[in-house]
């Protein structure tokens, strides 16, 4: 089972569930195979997929897998996640999603700053960087990163408040 073959098969499955493949890896497990999938999507809030989309769209997987001859006879496992704030922003729909959100930036020229994302374009990012907004083109991020932060008030209790 190769990664390659999996994709146009899971592609039309997620789109079901407005859902986005990011990646695919099939790992060997002793006997069985480790087929790992990373999805993403806007959810309906705009800032990444629910977990409830992310259950059905397996269910989807599980049963289109058993069906396709992609898999062969040889047993695997199934891991379907999102991308979670592990996983480096590399694609404008990543800053997007997490606007708002706090991220450590390291620039191809070898800087590094923390700031929080306040709007994005195609080719660029804002970022709120010490009070100051700063655009920041992709083109010149070699690295960015979430930062969890886990004081931080969301917006909405803020407003309640």
């Amino acid at each position: 089972m190769k990664e390659s073959s999996l994709t146009p098969l899971l592609t039309p499955i997620l789109a079901q569930f407005a859902l986005e493949l990011e990646t695919v890896d099939v790992v060997p497990a002793g006997k069985r195979r480790l087929v790992r999938i990373v999805v993403d999507g806007d959810g309906p809030k705009g800032d990444g997929p629910l977990l409830d989309d992310i259950a059905a769209a397996t269910k989807a997987i599980s049963a289109a897998l058993d069906e396709s001859n992609v898999t062969g006879t040889a047993p695997y496992t199934l891991e379907v996640s999102s991308r979670g704030v592990s996983r480096p922003l590399t694609l404008p729909r990543h800053w997007r999603r997490n606007t708002g959100r706090l991220v450590e930036v390291s620039t191809v020229g070898g800087d590094r700053f923390l700031g929080r994302i306040v709007s994005s374009i195609e080719d660029a990012a804002v970022l709120e960087v010490d009070g100051t907004e700063r655009e920041t083109a992709f083109a010149d991020v070699a690295k960015a990163l979430i930062q969890v932060e886990l004081n931080r008030k969301s917006a909405e209790l803020e407003e309640e408040d």
